[in-house]
């Protein structure tokens, strides 16, 4: 399990807190921010301080390129960054004064808030850093910054911010159905568990967002903190990423890596970049295949009410690939039994090769997007689960016999 054992408990992060209320616990995530994975590393402040540097330098990079956004293009027109300057006072009246009964979620970097705009007559979702948070400014600056270039629909919208005083807020598009997380892991009661082709329908979507910010921004971005919470439902399931407040500007040229302190949660972080510091693209695919992990199977990454080996999913998973008797018993429970057999196969199969411990071994994300695009296109019919179309496995997909075994690598 490579890294796994390093990890102590005090880099498990505390328990998101969240309130219920009759009004807004549909929204989007109690914000439970990544925390610095050091028992592994034993990283010194001086370490810590060196390695700040390097994110100055690659914020820098970004701020270049957004103020390059500014000038006109070859056709004329100016790219101008599209993000709004709030002023405080503005978003103290969308909330009623963050008023408790519009309070979406908490976590270690701020708190939610749902928010009406009287201008636009929009809701949206407000983010208030803690002004005590020894990162929040640093993330709120490569949230920002990130958020301004971006531009695609699997990736969550910036609408604002406020930097007034020492008040930092960020105003985001509200999505109305949460996080995958709560979805599948905190289902609201008489609420149906998400169905086969709801899963591979937000797999295929986040896939997509991964695949922009590492193929087609300039410059390419490490998102670095993949998982379901980070993952908003809109209307319909369609996913979105959100929070970048922890991304890095990728390595470049004759680079292979960026070092870095490590930085990431518990259970998705990959286990080379946790025991060396260097972060590469790579190291996204592993926390991808986490959640794509607990997409099929409905368990937590980390899960501490399990015992053994169990507690951390890709730990469980990993011996169950090898064996094709085991296979039924990854699915969801929640399914019922709902899903295409054929399907299922694939889908772990993209995961297996996604968690690979070395890191060359795991597949770049325009291949796992072509795969989960693929899956999201076979529309499962539970009431005829002999359908051809919903069952016919691509063979790209797949490494062995006839049988069409999941490929599991070494």
């Amino acid at each position: 399990m490579g890294c796994f054992n390093c990890y102590g408990d005090s880099s498990v992060k505390k328990p998101v807190k969240k309130r219920n209320n009759n009004n807004n616990n549909n929204q989007c995530k109690g914000d439970d921010r990544a925390q610095p994975i050091t028992d592994a590393l034993n990283v010194s402040p001086q370490n810590g301080v060196k390695d700040e540097s390097k994110v100055l330098v690659n914020q820098s990079a970004v701020e270049k390129d957004a103020d390059a956004s500014k000038r006109p293009s070859a056709d004329g027109e100016t790219n101008a960054i599209k993000a709004r300057k709030f002023t405080f006072a503005e978003l103290v009246t969308a909330t009623e004064n963050f008023k408790a009964d519009y309070f979406l979620g908490e976590g270690g970097f701020g708190k939610v808030y749902k928010g009406h705009l009287q201008d636009s007559d929009q809701i949206v979702a407000i983010k208030q850093l803690d002004r005590n948070g020894c990162q929040g400014i640093r993330e709120f600056v490569v949230e920002v910054l990130t958020l301004s270039m971006a531009d695609h629909p699997n990736l969550v919208k910036l609408i604002g911010y406020c930097a007034e005083g020492d008040q930092r807020l960020l105003v985001y598009e509200y999505m109305l159905l949460g996080s995958l997380e709560e979805n599948l892991h905190d289902p609201r009661p008489n609420k149906e568990p998400l169905d086969w082709n709801t899963r591979m329908k937000i797999a295929a979507g986040a896939a997509n967002g991964l695949e922009y910010l590492h193929d087609k921004m300039k410059p390419p971005v490490i998102y670095r903190d993949l998982k379901c919470s980070n993952i908003l439902l809109g209307e319909g399931y369609h996913p979105k990423l959100s929070d970048f407040g922890l991304a890095k500007v990728g390595p470049s040229g004759d680079q292979t890596h960026v070092s870095t302190r490590v930085m990431g949660t518990y259970g998705y972080c990959a286990p080379d970049y946790a025991m060396t510091g260097q972060l590469t693209f790579k190291s996204d695919i592993y926390s991808f295949g986490v959640v794509l992990l607990e997409i099929i199977t409905g368990r937590k990454a980390i899960d501490e009410t399990r015992e053994g080996a169990a507690k951390n999913l890709v730990a469980w998973a990993r011996p169950m690939f090898k064996d094709r008797k085991k296979i039924y018993k990854m699915a969801d429970p929640a399914l019922n039994g709902q899903y295409p057999v054929r399907g299922l196969y694939q889908s772990l199969a993209i995961a297996a090769m996604c968690v690979q411990e070395q890191p060359n071994m795991r597949p770049l994300i325009a291949d796992v997007v072509t795969a989960l695009n693929y899956l999201a296109s076979q529309t499962y019919d539970p009431q005829n689960p002999s359908n051809p179309k919903s069952t016919e496995p691509s063979a790209h997909m797949f490494k062995g016999d006839n049988k069409q075994e999941p490929f599991i690598g070494n």
